[in-house]
């Protein structure tokens, strides 16, 4: 005979919050860093000057600095836009 599932107590509800809002929020800041970062890294880069970015991360190549400084900003960008999209489709 199978057991009925117990529903969780409010008070257990509350502190299991209570810890998401603080993880939400260094989250929102990381990925308003990294994205800022990636995006300010294709603009300021000298592509024209292989030395200027040869020692950065992910140098001595213009794709391995990319890799390192822009990369997270797509993984974030193309996960929010997942997100936003598969959201949107189960409200309708």
């Amino acid at each position: 005979m199978p057991v009925p599932a117990v529903p969780a107590s409010p008070a257990r509800t509350r502190r299991r919050s209570a810890w998401l809002w603080p993880l939400f929020a260094i989250g929102a800041v990381m990925a308003v860093y990294l994205v800022g970062r990636g995006v300010a890294e294709l603009i300021l880069i000298n592509y024209g000057d292989p030395a200027s970015y040869a020692k950065d991360w992910g140098g001595p190549s213009l794709a391995g600095v990319l890799a390192v400084h822009s990369g997270p900003a797509l993984v974030i960008i193309a996960s929010g836009a997942w997100w936003w999209v598969r959201g949107r489709r189960t409200q309708s």
